[in-house]
């Protein structure tokens, strides 16, 4: 303590005062430091700056009082400033940053989690109003899961995305209705049950209780959709004085004048108020005139629900169903997906937590493999890389070893197909092999999809939903390997073709023996736009109807199902059907059969000015309406396209004949501007036709669509095989001679065109 020297008061020339401890000319200890401004600081010091606990008052009146350290605001410490607005929480180099507690200003109330100034993490957010979120929360904005419940009693659990209902979610009115569907940006987007007040869904009943639900109350209710494009915390920002060493000559030079603008410490930006700003309204469709009695009652047979469709937040059906038959439908739903888990379980390693050590073991593989032969230099591929002996073995004991790490699944030995012809297909595809790597071995891994496929196998997406994952039979090994030549002088030839992309070709063994085969594919439906819509088309008519009952959300629909007729720009259509020609053709050279056409279709709402209106309590903003939906092809500019994602780089922008045989993109009012190519991002217009077994129920309230369609052929490694299939003819003839269905490649390339020129009829 020797070399600490105390001063009563140090003057500055810039008029700044200093009293307290030094250590080597430098501010150390207890100190005061006063700003010319009247800006001051009191306490802790340490080598010429702020650290320990200490005190600071602005000259406009703002006070921090907390943890210092390097001259910044660091640790816990409360912010408070004159107009009413504080801070107490954790703080990082002058930001809020970890878990803190913030009151604005209009007396809004954020706690929770923090990140670099902005609500990230968990957390809950009351508004002066009475509204309140607890949820997630990325980057300042609602995103993730979470519980909106407003004060007139409606509450929203679901999933958000930059502070808009987005995804699934189950929105429960004030007079016991309730609607389970889906959003997209704020609105209502896809299928969905509205159940009316009096008929709660049996799922919800402990959801409810859990939350402290009312369900005594009795009112018209109104889902005041929270708009937060706005709803940024502040950012915090502090420039440190003596953060840098002063330097002492006689008297203390470049002072580095801390700033003492409290504002940017605190911008008191909040987060809009859902009972003022609201872009939408709506009531559970019925006023509160039922009794208490009316409104517990759930057993009731004859209770209608309501199964209806949304676009972009306008109805477009609507079927009406008793209570019954939906229980009913629920019921055989589950009984008929645990038959169907149990019947396509695969094999025995797919039980229990097997599943998610193969996903780990093929992360494993895969990131060995790209890195070893990432580093070969590229070059056109030879005959011998298709060969038996084209192949990259390894073993991976869970201990690691001298070429494998350690890791936490099980001992496994991993073979890697064709990698040389593989890596040379993704370059085709403008893959780049680091980013190839993050989306199918980053830390979020892979995710499984729920149910599993007609023929077994099991799929994997990415996290970024870029590529997908399938398990194969050793059939279909054999025929993706024999068929690997012709298909990459095809893709090589054909930058536009339709056929599944292949990635890479994988094969795991676990211990006893027991093979998995992979195959790494692209996801075609990699897009941020809503597929509504999903048909398997093989352009036949036997077997090719789905059970009503059976439909949700995630179903695939087949040739049957298909109610509309696609109408497109007279130069895309002749496109399509080409390559589509040209492609069968070739699956026809390899002896395919049972081959596809995966078609997404993305639907439009009608353009027509719906009024969003506000609540009878909202104070008016003006006619706020729902933005335009129609599509339109606009001449090409790559410099101000939206990013494409997925592997949808490689192939020709089209030209379309309704702009003078020009490039063009694709422009969605108010949600991206879209590159056009074959099987992405196509623009057509779908018009209703007469639906087989339609129930008078179900009420279609437009007849036309503007539509984007994603297409792709798939299934393409079923063979041929004439004794196969004769074999099977006869047994099926025993009972149903109708389902007798043996095609030879080049009638079932035939039958397949033709279905599609109905599909996408030309236009007179």
């Amino acid at each position: 303590m020797d070399d600490i020297e105390r001063l009563s008061e140090k003057a500055f020339p810039n008029g700044d005062i200093y009293s307290g401890d030094f250590k080597a000319l430098l501010p150390n200890g207890k100190g005061k430091y006063t700003w010319s401004d009247g800006t001051i600081y009191e306490g802790d010091w340490e080598e010429g700056k702020m650290t320990g606990k200490g005190q600071i008052i602005w000259s406009k009146g703002a006070k921090y009082e907390g943890d210092f350290s390097g001259g910044y605001l660091h640790g816990f410490g409360t912010f408070t400033i004159p107009e009413g607005s504080f801070y107490s929480g954790a703080w990082r180099m002058n930001v809020q940053h970890g878990i803190g507690r913030k009151r604005y200003s209009n007396f809004d109330t954020y706690e929770g989690s923090w990140n670099e100034g902005v609500h990230e993490g968990c957390g809950t957010y009351c508004w002066c109003g009475g509204n309140t979120y607890i949820g997630h929360w990325k980057a300042g904005k609602m995103s993730g899961t979470g519980v909106m419940k407003w004060v007139n009693g409606d509450l929203f659990d679901g999933l958000w995305l930059n502070g808009f209902r987005h995804g699934s979610g189950t929105y429960r009115f004030a007079d016991g209705g309730s609607y389970i569907g889906t959003w997209s940006r704020g609105l209502k987007d896809g299928k969905g049950t509205f159940h009316p007040a009096g008929s709660k869904h049996p799922t919800l009943n402990k959801w409810c209780s859990s939350l402290g639900y009312d369900d005594g109350k009795n009112f018209l209710s109104h889902n005041l959709s929270l708009n937060s494009e706005e709803g940024r915390a502040p950012t915090q920002s502090v420039k440190c004085g003596l953060s840098e060493k002063i330097s002492i000559g006689g008297i203390l030079k470049n002072t580095g004048r801390k700033s003492h603008n409290s504002s940017l410490l605190d911008k008191n930006q909040n987060l809009c108020d859902p009972a003022r700003d609201f872009t939408c309204h709506e009531s559970s469709g019925m006023s509160s005139h039922t009794s208490d009695e009316g409104q517990h009652e759930v057993h009731d047979n004859n209770t209608l629900v309501y199964e209806r469709e949304y676009l972009q937040g306008i109805l477009i059906k609507e079927r009406v169903r008793k209570y019954a038959e939906l229980t009913c439908k629920t019921k055989q739903r589950k009984t008929f997906n645990v038959k169907k888990a149990i019947r396509s379980s695969c094999l025995d390693i797919f039980k229990g937590n097997r599943s998610y050590y193969l996903m780990l073991n093929l992360q494993l593989g895969i990131r060995y493999t790209v890195g070893k032969i990432t580093p070969v230099p590229m070059r056109e591929v030879r005959y011998s890389d298709f060969g038996d002996r084209a192949r990259i073995r390894m073993y991976f004991p869970r201990k690691g070893s001298q070429f494998t790490p350690p890791h936490y699944s099980i001992d496994f030995h991993w073979k890697d197909y064709c990698p040389m012809v593989f890596r040379n297909l993704r370059e085709m595809f403008k893959l780049d092999a680091a980013e190839y790597m993050m989306s199918m071995c980053g830390d979020d891994g892979l995710r499984e999809l729920a149910s599993p496929g007609k023929s077994g196998s099991i799929f994997y997406l990415s996290h970024d939903d870029r590529f997908m994952i399938k398990t194969l039979k050793r059939s279909e090994l054999k025929v993706l390997l024999k068929m690997l030549p012709k298909y990459y002088e095809h893709v090589k030839e054909h930058e536009n073709t339709l056929i599944t992309k292949f990635f890479g070709l994988h094969r795991i063994t676990l211990r006893g023996g027991k093979k998995v085969r992979f195959v790494v594919m692209g996801n075609m439906f990699c897009t941020e736009l809503r597929v509504h819509r999903c048909y398997d088309l093989k352009g036949s008519s036997i077997g090719r109807a789905t059970d009503k009952d059976k439909i949700d959300q995630t179903t695939t629909l087949k040739d049957l199902d298909l109610s509309y007729e696609f109408h497109m720009d007279k130069s895309l259509r002749e496109f399509l059907l080409r390559q589509i020609h040209l492609d069968c053709k070739f699956l026809e050279s390899q002896q395919i059969i049972d081959y596809s056409l995966l078609l997404g279709v993305h639907l439009r709402a009608p353009e027509q000015k719906t009024l969003l209106e506000t609540g009878d309590d909202a104070i008016s903003q003006g006619e706020l309406m729902i933005p335009p939906t129609r599509l339109a092809l606009v001449n090409h500019e790559p410099n101000i396209l939206s990013k494409t994602p997925g592997p949808h780089s490689r192939g020709t922008v089209l030209r379309a004949y309704s702009l003078g045989d020009k490039e063009v993109d694709l422009l969605l009012p108010g949600t991206g501007r879209f590159r056009v190519q074959l099987g992405v991002n196509m623009p057509a217009q779908a018009h209703c036709k007469p639906h087989h077994g339609e129930a008078d129920s179900e009420v279609e309230l437009f007849k036309v669509y503007d539509v984007v369609l994603f297409m792709g052929i798939i299934d393409i490694l079923q063979e041929y095989n004439v004794k196969k299939k004769l074999e099977h003819a006869c047994k099926s003839l025993r009972h149903d001679p109708l389902k007798i269905s043996v095609v030879e490649p080049k009638l079932y390339a035939k039958r397949f065109n033709d279905f599609l020129k109905t599909v996408f009829p030309d236009l007179p």
